[in-house]
């Protein structure tokens, strides 16, 4: 398992990395287990929920270098988790990763998946 300053710096590597790529599939460079499953889990333990968020915003810091022109603005841990229980809730099966992902779409104002 990566250190956590590793895990924490990674989703940035990883948006500068697929923003400035042609259409290759996304590696997700984050935790052993990304499910929605996780993510509802993750709620009765505080510690690795605020790991998971952390990795969140990292992935929206991450779009914010790659697009300067399309930020998201500074979000609060609520919205994240808010945000990520909405998704998960309507996508049980679903990645949390997938979340994030779908977060830097709609608050950067582009509400469409990056594409080249």
């Amino acid at each position: 398992m990566l250190s956590k300053p590793l895990r924490l710096l990674l989703p940035c590597v990883l948006f500068a990395t697929v923003y400035g790529a042609s259409a290759a599939p996304v590696v997700i460079v984050g935790f052993d287990e990304m499910s929605c499953q996780t993510w509802v889990k993750s709620k009765d333990d505080p510690d690795q929920r605020k790991e998971l968020v952390s990795w969140i915003r990292g992935v929206l810091t991450g779009h914010n270098y790659a697009n300067q022109k399309q930020q998201v603005s500074a979000m609060s841990r609520g919205t994240v988790e808010n945000f990520v229980d909405r998704y998960c809730a309507e996508k049980p099966t679903g990645l949390f990763s997938d979340a994030a992902f779908r977060m830097s779409d709609r608050f950067s104002g582009r509400n469409d998946p990056i594409a080249k």
